[in-house]
């Protein structure tokens, strides 16, 4: 548990994602767990930017939900609402992003998936009106 707040996840909270910071609205923290696979944590109303993770072959991202209520959105689908033990499994070249609820800490692990020339590209903000319309 991090001295600055009571939200303990199953994982270590981690430091402050500060090295993404500026792909982020809110705080969030990062702790590596092994190659290619990491624990984000994002306090209340944080979100990343839409991004999009690059491969010639493979590549992509899962991302498990341990803690707390958050939400994932492709480009031009409908959010959908994640709570502990839900799954996602992002394709190599879809726009996307990914964060807490407003009103709750939320977790995921980060998991990377292998492939080949593989590069994330990091996009516009969620809005905010996009954001307070879920």
């Amino acid at each position: 548990m991090s001295e600055n707040t009571a939200f303990a996840p199953l994982f270590h909270l981690g430091n402050p994602n500060d090295a993404f910071a500026q792909y982020f609205s809110g705080n969030s923290y990062l702790q590596p767990l092994a190659p290619a696979v990491a624990n984000v944590t994002f306090e209340p109303g944080c979100r990343n930017n839409w991004h999009i993770h690059h491969a010639s072959k493979g590549g992509g991202q899962i991302l498990l939900c341990t803690d707390g209520e958050g939400w994932y959105q492709e480009w031009g689908k409908p959010a959908q609402a994640l709570r502990p033990g839900d799954a996602v499994t992002i394709p190599a070249g879809v726009k996307h992003w990914h964060g807490a609820a407003k009103d709750s800490w939320f977790a995921h692990i980060a998991i990377s998936v292998p492939g080949e020339n593989t590069s994330n590209e990091w996009l516009e903000p969620v809005s905010d009106a996009e954001y307070d319309a879920l």
